[in-house]
């Protein structure tokens, strides 16, 4: 086990396996005192550094803000071109492949003209607004509204025929508009990708089926690695027969990545796609009202067979010891291992902050660590990750002047920038660059700030670590300045010193209230 300055207060082994220092003087305000010492403390910081930063900064030929390495942590391949984009791809499919057979309904095969002609609509017809993808004041607090926002002109089978990677078309089109979005990306050159494919659990064969689409169609970039995310739709299942108890769907989600990692020839496919996947992901609305609690009598997965949901910590939980599992096995056959990095803190119930906490390496969104400052001063401490969505919060959950995104940077959290859904809340080509200038604007980041949020974005992401020292520099995993290449990073060597005494004197001050105490 390694002991280091990220993990004094929660301290994994190399499978994950967890052990807590513990602090009994934890408590509200006490936390919340230290939030706030940080805080003033960083501005006192500014005050003091920010022209000897702005001008280290300088000192350093060729680097700047738009050249460094940034890395889009938190966005879903199914939405991840904007609006603009899927529209020209649909007009285009339409001219160019009218007579293409694109669905099958009641044993009827039906060619892409006709799908849009039972709509009533022509290529002509179709605009930004009549494809209605976007998110509006309408989706404020109301999550199953923003769902509908997938189904272009509001048509499932829109959806179908281009967003979707097993269809009858065997995801075709899907697979044309990501390439063409990971090809932007590659123009970018500085700007990279974590896109999330979904696997449900409802049959073992998706691993195989998402394996087989990605390999036959080529959908891989230098510029991008894949996140998989599991949608908990236990209860959908359930009503509908598919799976029989919360095991079967486990069963289906982990089975196939157990016998890959046993002997790869048994599903070569996937063993190649799996080289590309850097985590999993647990995606659906937190604000669900959970109508079972998990505690000692909730039944195990094998026993679980009720028609309601688990909640959100009983998914997390399973997840997380199948996966501690599975990144151990994997490590003893030398393959990479995935990370588990699950929607959190977005809305619902702060426990799934606490959960996030003890089982994830890093979470996305976590706006609601804002009201719970014990969690939000662990998460300090220990440095998870957090992948924040302003502009994804603004239209859904709060507003861009509340967002707490500028205050975890001044306390010092490990935050960065993501755009989660480019269709719905994105205008323009460059969605991770329209995140960045807004923040920017809205709460005047200086070019440091920008710098260390596209650091820790590096930070965040599973690209390998050959990558990532081509990106940061040899010693990227080092702590405090030696850590710090700032030809690479442009991050002034006195913002990640200052990041680094500052984290170093709060554990040295926690372990000597402790001392204190014990006398």
């Amino acid at each position: 086990m390694n002991i280091n300055l990220k993990n004094l207060i929660i301290i994994r082994d190399q499978d994950g396996f967890s052990n807590f220092i513990q602090f009994p003087f934890f408590r509200k305000s006490f936390c919340f005192r230290r939030l706030s010492y940080l805080e003033n403390k960083f501005q006192l910081h500014v005050l003091l550094n920010e022209l000897r930063e702005l001008h280290e900064q300088k000192g350093v030929s060729h680097r700047d803000f738009y050249n460094i390495r940034k890395v889009d942590t938190h966005i879903h391949a199914a939405s991840s071109m904007n609006q603009k984009h899927l529209l020209r791809f649909i007009k285009k499919k339409i001219k160019k492949e009218a007579d293409s057979v694109v669905l099958e309904i009641a044993g009827e095969k039906v060619t892409m003209k006709e799908v849009f002609k039972r709509m009533g609509i022509d290529s002509y017809d179709l605009s930004v607004d009549v494809l209605d993808v976007h998110a509006d004041r309408n989706t404020f607090h109301r999550f199953d509204k923003f769902n509908t926002k997938y189904n272009p002109v509001g048509e499932s089978n829109l959806r179908e025929i281009f967003i979707k990677t097993d269809n009858f078309v065997g995801g075709k089109y899907f697979a044309e508009v990501l390439k063409e979005v990971l090809s932007d990306l590659e123009d970018s050159k500085y700007q990279h990708a974590e896109p999330r494919l979904s696997i449900y659990g409802r049959s073992k064969k998706e691993w195989d089926n998402l394996a087989k689409w990605a390999l036959t169609h080529d959908v891989w970039s230098p510029n991008a690695r894949w996140l998989i995310q599991i949608p908990r739709l236990y209860d959908v299942y359930r009503s509908k027969n598919m799976v029989k108890n919360f095991d079967d769907m486990l069963d289906n989600l982990f089975t196939p990545l157990f016998e890959v990692t046993n002997d790869p020839s048994s599903h070569p496919e996937l063993h190649l796609f799996l080289q590309q996947v850097s985590g999993i992901d647990s995606v659906d609305d937190e604000s669900k009202h959970e109508f079972v609690h998990f505690d000692r009598s909730t039944p195990c997965p094998p026993q679980y067979c009720d028609l309601e949901n688990p909640p959100y910590n009983y998914y997390l939980f399973y997840m997380y010891a199948n996966i501690c599992a599975l990144n151990a096995f994997r490590r003893a056959r030398g393959l990479n291992t995935f990370a588990l990095r699950p929607h959190c803190g977005e809305a619902g119930h702060v426990s799934h902050l606490l959960t996030g906490y003890l089982t994830s390496e890093s979470i996305s969104h976590g706006i609601l660590l804002r009201k719970v400052p014990v969690l939000q001063y662990l998460y300090y401490l220990t440095q998870i990750g957090i992948a924040m969505s302003p502009l994804s919060n603004n239209s859904l959950f709060i507003s861009y002047q509340r967002n707490p995104l500028p205050e975890y940077l001044q306390k010092g959290l490990n935050v960065s920038l993501s755009t989660d859904d480019p269709l719905q809340f994105h205008y323009t080509k460059e969605a991770l660059m329209e995140e960045y200038s807004i923040a920017a604007q809205v709460w005047k980041l200086s070019s440091c700030d920008m710098c260390e949020l596209a650091r820790n974005s590096v930070m965040q992401s599973g690209f390998e670590d050959k990558v990532k020292i081509h990106w940061l520099g040899p010693h990227y995993k080092e702590e405090g300045v030696l850590g710090n290449d700032i030809h690479r990073t442009n991050v002034p060597d006195i913002r990640v010193s200052y990041r680094h005494e500052a984290l170093v004197d709060e554990l040295n001050n926690l372990f000597r209230v402790q001392s204190t105490l014990k006398l």
